[in-house]
Parts: C-alpha cells; structure tokens; sequence
C-alpha cells in the first residue's frame, strides 16, 4: 500500500418516504379514472387494472390511499388517471 487514506463508505441510507417527494401522505382516499385501453398491454397489467376495480373504459373508482394503490397505480400509469 502506498498509504493513501480511504474516505469511510459507512452511509446511512435513508428510508424512501412519499412524503418528502410528492408532498401527499397516505391516508383517504383516491379517485382513479381509467382512460386508456389495455389493448396490446400484458396480462399483468390488465390484472392490474382489474385489480383496481375498473371495469369500463371512463369509468372513476375510489379507493383507500395506501402504498398499495399507489404501486398498482404507478404499474398503470399509462392506461389510468387521478381524479383529484
């Protein structure tokens, strides 16, 4: 070794927390609108849409904001849109 000093890679890494980046916190609830179609879309996203209760094209659906939703949604978001 040469005896350069290496800077510590100990870092603390921190927690993703919706939050601090969109400003919203879970809780209530969201309106979810489905606006595009699935044609061409894969079966995992067409379960997902189902999984989040639309059944139209248009149609708007409320569901509980959780992390979950917003996963599902995220999936989809493509084919649906927020109401807010």
């Amino acid at each position: 070794m040469t005896g350069k000093k290496v800077a510590s890679t100990k870092t603390s890494v921190k927690p993703y927390n919706r939050t601090e980046h969109d400003g919203k916190k879970s809780g209530g609830t969201v309106k979810i609108k489905w606006v595009v179609s699935f044609i061409s879309c894969t079966d995992d996203m067409r379960q997902t849409i189902r999984g989040l209760g639309l059944r139209r094209m248009h149609q708007v659906v409320e569901r509980q904001d959780t992390p979950a939703v917003r996963g599902m949604i995220h999936k989809v978001r493509h084919l649906v849109a927020v109401v807010e």
